[in-house]
């Protein structure tokens, strides 16, 4: 079991890791961001939400991220960084060192991609996973997205942002203000967001890589993002969580609820993506009743 507070784990490849554990109690959970590059500051409330059941929570950066290393990506030998693999095995590593097993791993966004991968390989220390905002393949995100454009947009603006996609022209500020709208409507609808910083905490390097330049458009290696075929195979108690009007299509959400063995689909109204900050009492309801019911073994699927 961890020790609560701040502690910098050191990777058998030589970097260090920022972790952070909070709560008391046998019930442990540990957290995966989202961005690709993002950072752990969606979670540092959880402890406290689920404090009255018992739950220990343990945060952490991934490589590149924030508290974390940020390795210089543009060295050839950093590349091999930069993949699903290494990221899925740092979970791994990160368990070890932290002395977690038979816990609970929650995933957001990219980090509830990891989380599935987890499952799928290492899902014998796993008590249960918790995906929150994220589908099985890329491609039906693509279609959700481009109808949410068309939707929140005017035609010419969605024409202008096509415009820029096809020569890259991505960071002029007409573009920009048309993300900043789609963000606000389906990425943090809780305005002004509840994270602010003076400065970008991004890992622009980690998330150019394998989103692009923002959520609205995919350049990146998650283009090829599709484990449709092998989803039915995570066999631990299985959380869908994801808000009522966000970026991912609750109709995958749907169908993975059905394709999973063990799975419970909930939706959070009026949340978006981030829909932990957007909708905190229904988010956290969700959560405490799925980690309960495990616990008591009155998970029905």
């Amino acid at each position: 079991m961890p020790e609560n507070g701040t502690h910098i784990i050191t990777l058998d490849n030589g970097y260090h890791l920022w972790t952070h554990t909070d709560g008391i109690g046998d019930i442990q959970l540990l957290t995966l961001h989202g961005g690709p590059g993002g950072n752990h500051e969606y979670y540092e409330n959880f402890y406290q939400k689920l404090a009255p059941m018992g739950v220990q929570v343990s945060m952490y950066d991934q490589l590149g991220s924030w508290y974390s290393d940020q390795p210089d990506f543009s060295k050839p030998e950093n590349k091999r960084f930069l993949s699903y693999d290494y990221y899925l095995d740092e979970v791994e590593e990160v368990r070890q060192k932290l002395g977690l097993d038979n816990f609970y791993l929650i995933g957001q966004s990219w980090g509830g991609a990891l989380t599935m991968l987890y499952a799928l390989k290492y899902g014998q220390h796993l008590k249960g996973a918790i995906i929150s905002s994220m589908v099985d393949n890329i491609d039906e995100y693509v279609v959700n997205i481009n109808k949410i454009r068309e939707t929140a947009l005017a035609p010419e603006a969605v024409a202008y942002m096509k415009d820029c996609e096809e020569r890259n022209d991505l960071d002029n500020e007409r573009y920009q203000s048309y993300v900043d709208i789609l963000n606000a409507g389906y990425v943090d609808r809780k305005q002004p967001t509840a994270i602010r910083h003076l400065v970008s905490t991004m890992a622009t390097p980690v998330y150019n890589d394998f989103q692009g330049n923002n959520e609205f458009v995919i350049t990146g290696k998650l283009k090829s993002w599709d484990i449709r075929d092998q989803i039915q195979n995570i066999k631990v108690p299985t959380l869908l969580t994801f808000g009522e009007h966000e970026t991912m299509p609750l109709p995958t959400a749907e169908r993975m609820a059905q394709q999973v063995p063990h799975a419970r689909l909930v939706t959070t109204p009026n949340g978006g993506h981030h829909h932990m900050i957007d909708n905190a009492p229904v988010y956290f309801d969700h959560l405490s009743q799925f980690i309960k019911d495990v616990e008591t073994g009155n998970f029905n699927d």
